[in-house]
């Protein structure tokens, strides 16, 4: 089929169009609003940097996709094909600010180091997703999938839905009903005249309820207090900024954080290949993940700490009708908004308790389907994965409480006693996502009886342990501080090395269990 006869737009992209880009604009509405809260970004770092960083990365996937879409339709001579949606993901943006950025600023109080640490951080992710690309299959293969989304699952459940359930119930008059309505619009799969999100009607809910009472004389929302003023914010590369970060070494410790969300990005790109595939739209999985990683990587260059991935919801934009025009046009449209400084004018105006509904529904979406997408059998895998990231979770709020006491967890740990396991609760936190992964393939290949499988597991987290990637830390002054040396956790090299023979020890046992069942029988 030529190329005249596929046209650039049809009336299905508009209603694609619609539902792609509120997805876009509220994951950079929270950006906005969590970099100020968390990391202390001011709106010179935010508009002229992390946003337009942002846009550069949308507008380079989002053509890219539409192009392939574009491409295979003429190939095929199937003008229907949708083009793969594609932007920043909810838990990634949690993830880094909560898990990395957020503690930097915390410790150092510099915003600066806090931004320049996040972006080292999205360009080592794009660089693995790019290496993903290639090595997709055997992560698949040797990593049971309990472990991948039970460690996922506990962030989601814990960073995502218990740290926002909190402000949803202390502003309720805005967020509870928006959070209900999203609830019942995404479980219920309900489709509103004219195909309008759920997401944008609960947003303007939360929004109306929010005017409304501060009408009505309540200050239940306060609006952005900065002005908007119509400002041109070109993109800036900070190549020179990151290469002399990365020459300093000070990111290298958030590896235990950037290694497993660089395999949920490939991994759950992948899934979401296989998703449009499962529809009759057969893009090529190399191409697709390789360009992932490029725009994450695209991203860091410009001063984004927020990687991109593909999105989920392919079949959904197919079901509108959507072909590759509505990923031209969602592109187009937010880096001419982002380049305005148009995020800051909507803040003035949306509150951010409208979209805490959607991160509650992530949350727990999210946390279903590690125990839906895997085998009844190894629910109990799943859910030992999520207890490092809760124990994270539960020392992040200890030490804000701390804090807001004035005192630190330096001075107050030795006093816990046998009354909480302080020091416990810390190693599990240390490396946390690595540790549920760990800790959940372990337990599946215990159920599996695959005990040779469960020991390698064991050794990798005992070599793990010797770096100081997992479990090692020391408690100082300035807060709890990564432990990177040789035989930085001896006590837990030791405990999984004897665990690793354990489990060798259980291979042969269960062999000759297995031997003598069969004699018993004959």
């Amino acid at each position: 089929m030529s190329n005249k006869k596929i046209p650039w737009f049809v009336s299905g992209d508009v209603d694609g169009f619609f539902g792609l880009f509120t997805d876009n604009l509220l994951q950079l509405m929270l950006i906005m609003v969590l970099c100020t809260t968390v990391c202390g970004f001011d709106s010179k770092l935010l508009n002229g940097q992390v946003m337009t960083g942002a846009a550069i990365s949308l507008i380079f996937g989002n053509l890219f996709y539409a192009w392939q879409a574009r491409k295979l339709a003429i190939k095929t001579g199937n003008p229907a094909i949708t083009a793969l949606p594609y932007g920043i993901n909810t838990t990634t943006v949690v993830a880094f600010i909560f898990l990395i950025m957020g503690p930097v600023y915390q410790k150092t109080g510099d915003p600066i180091l806090a931004w320049k640490t996040g972006v080292f951080a999205c360009l080592i992710s794009g660089i693995l997703e790019i290496i993903g690309a290639y090595c997709c299959d055997w992560l698949r293969k040797n990593a049971p999938r309990a472990a991948l989304l039970s460690a996922l699952a506990g962030v989601a459940i814990s960073f995502i839905a218990m740290g926002f359930v909190f402000q949803i119930f202390a502003s309720p008059i805005i967020a509870i009903a928006p959070a209900f309505l999203l609830i019942a619009v995404y479980g219920a799969k309900i489709n509103f005249p004219g195909r309008i999100p759920g997401g944008m009607i609960a947003v303007l809910m939360g929004t109306l309820a929010a005017w409304v009472s501060r009408w009505m004389g309540y200050d239940l929302f306060v609006p952005l207090a900065e002005p908007w003023e119509p400002k041109l914010y070109p993109p800036i590369p900070v190549c020179g900024d990151l290469f002399a970060f990365i020459l300093s070494g000070d990111g290298w410790q958030y590896f235990a954080v950037i290694i497993p969300m660089a395999i949920f990005s490939v991994v759950g790109s992948l899934e979401n290949l296989e998703s449009a595939d499962a529809g009759g739209d057969h893009f090529p999985t190399r191409s697709s993940l390789l360009v992932n990683g490029l725009g994450t990587m695209a991203a860091a260059l410009f001063g984004s700490p927020f990687p991109t991935t593909i999105y989920i919801g392919h079949p959904g934009w197919k079901q509108m009708g959507a072909r590759h025009g509505y990923s031209v046009l969602n592109g187009v449209i937010v880096t001419l908004l982002v380049f305005i400084g148009g995020i800051t004018l909507i803040l003035k105006v949306v509150p951010l308790e409208a979209l805490l509904g959607i991160l509650l529904w992530i949350g727990l979406i999210m946390t279903a389907q590690a125990f839906q997408a895997s085998p009844p059998r190894h629910s109990m895998a799943v859910s030992i994965g999520l207890i490092p990231c809760i124990a994270a979770w539960v020392l992040l709020e200890i030490e804000t409480a701390l804090q807001k006491a004035g005192t630190t967890l330096f001075d107050v740990a030795p006093k816990f006693g046998d009354s909480l396991y302080i020091y416990g609760l810390i190693a599990l936190s240390q490396g946390f996502i690595l540790t549920g992964i760990l800790l959940s393939a372990i337990c599946v290949f215990c159920i599996e009886r695959q005990f040779l499988k469960a020991a390698v597991w064991c050794a990798v987290a005992a070599l793990l342990s010797y770096f100081g990637i997992i479990h090692a830390f020391t408690l100082t002054e300035r807060g709890i501080e990564s432990l990177y040396t040789l035989n930085a956790a001896p006590q837990f090299v030791i405990a999984y090395g004897f665990t690793a023979l354990l489990f060798v020890g259980l291979r042969f046992f269960s062999k000759r269990e297995n031997s003598f069942s069969k004699k018993d029988i004959s």
